[in-house]
């Protein structure tokens, strides 16, 4: 199985953090059967040039929200909105297989609202979630479902 691309936003780190995690797992888990992918992971921030994805790949974001409660009266995103721009960028969209999101659980029905936002604006699964900066069962968690994702799509 080629290496699972994954495309990420971190403001306060929690998510590069988990994003490295969860590469040095797949790693491990690679070594033990070579079956299991890999994982190839990009940040994207403000400084980052939009290209053309020519691959498949999941989106990593968090949620920080300014406003609203994503429910009944609106809600305005924060400082993650260059990845929804990257994405929409071209055909970017195409590309997409899934949206993983991270948050605090504190903000109840905001929790991981980015990424179900962009898993309905671009038509993809919401593929999991894990809270801050996740736990090592988040991460076995989260790379078993990107790898049934990836090889749903392979096979369909």
């Amino acid at each position: 199985m080629q290496p699972l691309r994954i495309l990420f936003i971190s403001i306060e780190g929690n998510t590069r953090n988990f994003v490295t995690n969860l590469t040095a797992y797949a790693a491990q888990q690679h070594a033990t059967d070579p079956s299991l992918p890999t994982i190839d992971a990009l940040e994207i921030s403000e400084v980052s040039d939009f290209v053309d994805e020519t691959q498949p790949y999941f989106c990593f974001v968090p949620t920080y929200l300014n406003g609203g409660n994503g429910i009944d009266n609106g809600v305005k995103e924060l400082m993650t909105n260059v990845m929804g721009e990257y994405i929409a960028y071209n055909h970017n969209a195409q590309q997409l297989l899934g949206v993983v999101g991270s948050g605090n659980r504190n903000f109840n029905e905001q929790y991981c609202l980015t990424a179900k936002r962009y898993a309905a604006q671009f038509n993809v699964p919401f593929v999991g979630n894990y809270e801050l900066r996740g736990v090592p069962r988040d991460e076995t968690r989260i790379y078993d479902a990107l790898v049934a994702r990836a090889r749903e799509v392979a096979q369909a």
